[in-house]
This record gives structure tokens, C-alpha cells and sequence, in this order.
């Protein structure tokens, strides 16, 4: 697929956004309701395949069965089958590993098996000139080889956090990567010739697609795909649908869910659901003219962290909705959608009683959480139907 149809939706978002204005009031009015009511009897059973981890961030499989999982410290472990973990994988970058600096996301290329490209994002730098820097290596054996750094988010900034930093390939084998504001640099987001708070596109070499929304483009960057976000921690693409979704941490308040697509403006600083932290207002408005709205938003907020999307086999009732992770309120929220709508929200697993980093599903239909400690687990997700298919077949 390529060209716009690959970034667009059904209708494209002007069709969603009339009516999703007052749609997400609505709902979000209904999930103040839906979270107070007991949740219902669920059928799944959570068991711990990893111990100890040092605050993991990310969690990818490889096409053998067995993952890969960072380390926000700096180190990227293999998972075995049976939950072992390896000694860290030599060849490995330093990290600017400082408040929420550290490595963040690992991602599998699509033709791994042949040519076994891994790539990661992770904070670079000094206190004084730090940035999110993507690099591409081949994993052999417990190694990386041909290490390249292949993008750096510019400017740099001299503040520890608002990193982004998650990954995605799309259909056409070009890579979207989030990037943070960076706190202090919040007029960045909305700067086209900054890489701060945005949505960047790639090739997966690092170049430039020239069907980029502002390639060629004077003092416009050629790599945005989308801007005006905050603090990106979530990104997915919906592969029956070829819907982007990203959520992003809002400031007090207003963290958000969107629908994304090519050269779309999604309003950080100008417009949000929440306050600053000293309880002064950010902006006066939550919507705008020429400003794509949220999906659905948070107030307060939940922190949200990582993202993934159900399309398994194992719980059939959950196909096609959405799993963020809510640091804030140690649990996950599964978000019900209907024809890109989020229709309800259900709190689940909260008796982990731990901080969810990350959420991702494997090819069996298992879902993995990540809990974001210097113990730090990841605990499988399977159902107690004894008919079940055994984790990894």
C-alpha cells in the first residue's frame, strides 16, 4: 500500500472530527461511570516469565519465539522461550541514562529473518545537550554488529525528559518515530522546522521519504509526519484498518489518545485538557480551528505508556480494541472500539499492583505487560480456558 490511503482511514479524519468533539465528552463522562462500577469476572490468568529487570521499557519478539527487552539503564537482554534472560547484548550504545533518559524502544525490522536488523531509540548525550537518537544494528548471536546511527532529534535540549522515543514500522516499510517536547521546549512542538514534539518518518535507512507532508518544503523539516504532541509513549498501527494510533502524556490532566495522520496538527501547547504543574492554565483552549482533537482524553491523568492493539485469537470479545498502560494508576486500560470510536474503557490487571511500561501482543494472541521498577517483571496474559494453545505455538 502507498500513497495517502495508507495514512488515512476510511472517510479520512475529517469525518471523524464533527462528530467526535462532542462524542468525546460524552464517553468520557460514560468511562467516569463505567470505571466506578465492579469489574466483571474475567477470564484470564497472569503469570510472571521474567524477574528482575532493571525499569524495563520494551518488549519485541523475534520471529523464532523467543524477545528482546530493554533496559532503561542501557541494557537490551534476550528472553528465551522459557523466560530466561541473557547476559546484555554486547555492542550496545551508552545511553544518557539520567530521570527519563535511558534506552527506550526495540524494534524488529519487518525482514528480519534475512537480513537481522534490530533497531533502537534511546536518549544521547550530556546534562547540558541531550536528544532521542535512533541507530540499526544486526543482532548476532548475543552481539550487535554494523551498529549506525541512522536519525537524532535536533535541537538538542538540556533537560532529562519528554523523550518519546517509541517506534513503528508501517506497511510500506518506512519507520515513524515519536519524539517528546522536552518540558522546557513546549513551543517547540509546534516549530516545523524543529523535531521536537512530533511524529517522525523514515526510510529504514535513515532517509527521507519524499512523500513526507512537508518534503521539499522551505524551513519546514522533511522528516515531521505530524506535530504538536506533548510526550508520545504509545504507538500502533491497526493492520486491518491501516489506522495509526499514539497516545501522549498530557501536563496535569489531558493526556490523549489520536487517530494520526501526514501533516496533521494535534494542538500541544495550544490547545489541552489539562494545566501546568504550578496550576496556571497552559492554553485557554481545548479545541481549535484547524487543530485535530483527541479520540478520547484523560482528566486527571493516567499516565499513559505504551499501546497495543488485539487482533489474537486467545480473547476473541477483545478484537480490535485497544491496551494502554497507566503508570499513574498501576493497572491497564482496555479502550472498547467501534469503527475508530472509543466506545468504552474497562480498568484490567490491576492486581499486578505495579506501574505497566509497556503492552504487546505475540503471534499466539498472548498479551505481555511490562512493570516499570529496578524489579521489573514481564507477566503473560493467557486465558484460563484450558483449551488454550500453549505460549508460543
Amino acid at each position: 500500500m502507498t500513497g495517502s490511503s495508507l495514512y488515512e482511514n476510511p472517510g479520512g479524519i475529517e469525518g471523524f472530527q464533527a462528530e467526535n468533539s462532542m462524542r468525546n465528552r460524552t464517553i468520557s463522562a460514560l468511562i467516569g461511570l463505567l470505571l466506578a462500577l465492579p469489574a466483571a469476572a474475567q477470564n484470564y490468568t497472569l503469570t510472571t516469565v521474567a524477574f528482575e529487570l532493571n525499569f524495563p521499557w520494551c518488549l519485541a519478539f523475534l520471529p523464532d519465539g523467543e524477545a528482546l527487552v530493554t533496559e532503561r539503564s542501557g541494557q537490551l537482554r534476550r528472553v528465551g522461550r522459557d523466560g530466561s534472560l541473557s547476559e546484555p547484548i554486547a555492542g550496545v550504545p551508552a545511553v544518557y541514562a539520567h530521570s527519563q533518559g535511558g534506552l527506550f524502544d526495540v524494534l524488529v525490522h519487518p525482514d528480519y529473518v534475512t537480513n537481522q536488523l534490530i533497531y533502537l531509540s534511546y536518549a544521547q548525550g550530556s546534562p547540558a545537550a541531550n536528544a532521542t537518537q535512533v541507530a540499526r544494528a544486526r543482532l548476532v548471536d548475543n552481539r550487535l554488529e554494523d551498529f549506525e546511527v541512522i536519525f537524532t532529534v535536533s535541537p538538542t535540549k538540556d533537560t532529562p525528559v519528554h523523550y518519546g522515543g517509541r517506534m513503528l514500522f508501517l506497511a510500506d516499510g518506512t519507520l515513524l518515530i515519536t519524539t517528546g517536547d522536552g518540558f522546557d521546549y513546549r513551543e517547540q512542538a509546534q516549530n516545523l522546522d524543529a523535531l521536537l514534539g512530533k511524529v517522525v518518518r523514515i526510510n529504514d535507512d535513515g532517509s527521507i521519504p519524499p512523500d513526507n507532508p512537508f518534503a521539499g518544503l522551505a524551513g519546514k523539516e522533511a522528516a515531521v509526519f505530524s506535530y504538536g504532541h506533548r510526550n508520545p509513549q504509545g504507538l500502533v498501527l491497526d493492520p486491518e484498518t491501516g489506522r495509526i494510533f499514539l497516545h501522549e502524556h498530557g501536563p496535569q490532566g489531558g493526556d490523549e489518545l489520536n487517530l494520526i495522520e501526514a501533516g496533521r496538527n494535534y494542538g500541544w501547547p495550544m490547545v489541552t485538557y489539562g494545566i501546568d504543574y504550578n496550576g496556571a492554565y497552559v492554553s485557554p483552549y481545548s479545541e481549535l480551528p484547524g487543530i485535530t482533537s483527541p479520540l478520547t482524553y484523560w482528566v486527571p491523568s493516567i499516565g499513559p505508556s505504551g499501546l497495543a492493539i488485539y487482533h489474537g485469537a486467545l480473547f476473541p470479545e477483545w478484537h480490535g480494541d485497544l491496551f494502554v498502560g497507566a503508570l499513574v494508576n498501576q493497572e491497564v486500560r482496555r479502550l472498547n472500539m467501534e469503527n475508530g470510536f472509543v466506545v468504552a474503557e474497562e480498568v484490567l490487571f490491576a492486581e499486578v499492583g505495579e506501574r505497566i511500561r509497556d503492552i504487546r501482543v505475540d503471534a499466539a494472541g498472548y498479551i505481555y505487560l511490562l512493570t516499570d521498577s529496578a524489579a521489573g517483571r514481564i507477566i503473560r496474559v493467557s486465558p484460563t480456558n484450558p483449551e488454550a494453545p500453549a505460549a508460543g505455538k
